[in-house]
């Protein structure tokens, strides 16, 4: 008879033995198979590389900010160095980009195995020193400060925005709800120089607090590419604001954020703005079919049974200017006539036929975006608007624009870019646009999409100052463009043909340039 043996018994055993297998094969392969593989690879020419897998929410920061700053900022009072003389060092990087060269690779390749021969290259510091080289400075850039690592399709629209370190939860709403790719620059003050300990704190509290708002969604890793703007500049230097926003360089900032989206077409929008229809799948379905390929799987679009063949042949037309730069989509926008009524995004429309539920009849609770200062939104004709029945998938052209028309719009990268010496409120975006329209892009309004603005509180005293000053600004830069402009169509023998209608339209409304512009190029507008 066998001696009787208790299960736990049984149990430890068969632990023992698992532990001894694993060991044995954990070993073998240290000692024996992984040199013996590698050797393999070694003698063939191939490098093995050992590798983690990173899930989406295991993103990380492009470099340690917080550990660096803590130790430079720390120790600057007793080397003496202030802010603006230790910024370079705390963003700047060395990395090399590359431009790759074929006349060059051939002549080099047999020669050289580096994988970058014949390339072109540029350090990453010294080719932003020059994009960025009007912005107020000190001002450091470390572009993908977050990565994100979800697919990009070139035909896609990305939303560039910019946001402050008190912004941020107005920022995780719009990754919510877009679920797109987004590029966004954040600014984060810089301390002063000779900080104290409890202003360093404060920039280390705003990084950390990025850090936990990008790992707080799947949605950032996935979708939202963030590039850092660092300056030790509180306020802009005509405003007396204490504000810290870095001299609200919002021009720069839009500019950051576009040049590093990675998509064909971009959305510039403020961040504090809902996104309530989908028409990032019209646009990109549109665009696919303006290519010749099927339409994407990306959301429903809208159904190509609605529309005449005729009016869908006018839309495609808009939509093939869009690709060559030379036509913007325009969203309308809206906000709640009382500011406590537009807090919770949760409960705005998500289609037209709810919108004219509120935005018409006696007492709309909806209205135009800043219908105080009507010349902003005014040209983007909301009776028109209102009055196209939903679903009727129509595009209409902006025909009464003006210099202060400032509309949120959706277009190719390579139209103009923003004038970079507007900081603060006021001119900054309009600045933008004017040169866009000037260039020879037409607005034409996406009559069943539209935008509803977030009720928060403006800091109306900070807004006041700045506009005054740009005000000046705007008034010179109008001058300048049109002559600009002008001139440039002038000597490509452009002059009279549609692409420069609208420069020359808008630049005769001002008074003396077009005398100017007549005795400069030599015949008449």
């Amino acid at each position: 008879m066998l001696p009787w043996k208790s299960p736990l018994a049984t149990v430890l055993q068969f632990a023992l033995l698992c532990y001894l297998l694993a060991s044995l094969v954990y070993t073998t392969a240290y000692i024996v198979t992984s040199p013996a593989v590698s050797s393999v690879f070694a003698l063939v020419g191939l490098r093995l590389t050992r590798f983690t897998s990173r899930s989406p929410s295991q993103a990380s920061p492009r470099v340690d900010l917080i550990s660096y700053a803590q130790q430079v900022f720390s120790s600057q009072g007793s080397h003496g160095e202030d802010t603006p003389g230790i910024i370079s060092n705390l963003a700047s990087s060395q990395d090399s980009l590359y431009w790759d060269l074929p006349a060059l690779r051939s002549l080099t390749g047999a020669l050289n195995d580096d994988a970058y021969a014949g390339a072109g290259s540029i350090q990453e510091g010294t080719l932003l020193s020059k994009a960025f080289a009007q912005a107020l400075h000190p001002t450091e850039l470390i572009p993908f400060y977050y990565k994100a690592t979800g697919p990009i399709d070139a035909s896609d629209v990305t939303i560039t925005t910019l946001v402050t370190s008190n912004r941020y939860k107005v920022l995780k709403q719009l990754v919510e709800r877009y679920q797109g790719p987004i590029s966004v620059t954040i600014h984060i003050p810089l301390p002063p120089p000779s900080a104290s300990v409890s202003e360093t704190a404060t920039f280390v509290n705003a990084v950390q607090d990025l850090d936990a708002l990008y790992a707080s969604s799947l949605h950032f890793a996935a979708y939202v590419d963030v590039h850092l703007a660092l300056s030790p500049l509180s306020s802009a230097p005509h405003a007396s604001s204490s504000s810290t926003e870095g001299g609200r360089q919002f021009n720069v900032w839009r500019n950051v954020a576009r040049l590093f989206a990675r998509s064909e077409f971009v959305m510039m929008l403020d961040v504090d703005f809902a996104v309530c229809t989908d028409w990032r799948s019209v646009v990109r379905n549109a665009v696919a079919r303006a290519r010749g390929a099927a339409p994407t799987t990306v959301g429903s679009g809208h159904p190509e049974s609605r529309s005449s063949s005729g009016k869908l042949r006018e839309v495609q037309e808009v939509f093939q200017k869009m690709r060559e730069g030379a036509a913007a989509l325009v969203i309308p926008v809206f906000e709640y006539t009382k500011q406590e009524d537009g807090v919770d995004q949760t409960k705005f429309p998500k289609d037209k036929e709810s919108l004219l539920h509120l935005a018409t009849g006696r007492h709309p609770k909806l209205g135009m975006f800043h219908a105080s200062w009507s010349p902003g939104h005014n040209s983007t004709d909301y009776p028109r608007y209102l009055s196209t029945p939903p679903n009727s998938q129509s595009l209409y052209k902006v025909t009464t624009y003006q210099s202060a028309y400032e509309p949120y719009v959706i277009m190719s990268k390579r139209v103009p870019w923003c004038d970079e010496r507007f900081t603060g409120y006021g001119g900054n975006k309009a600045a933008c646009l004017f040169e866009i329209y000037l260039s020879g892009v037409d607005f034409y309004v996406m009559a069943d999409h539209f935008l509803i603005h977030q009720s928060h509180k403006y800091e109306e005293e900070a807004r006041r100052e700045e506009r005054k000053y740009n005000r000046k600004l705007y008034t010179d830069f109008k001058e300048e463009a049109c002559l600009r402009y002008l001139y440039r169509f002038h000597a490509a023998g452009q002059l009279h043909t549609p692409l420069a209608a609208n420069a020359v339209e808008e630049c005769k409304k001002m008074k003396g340039v077009e005398r100017l512009a007549t005795e400069l190029l030599g015949e008449s507008l």
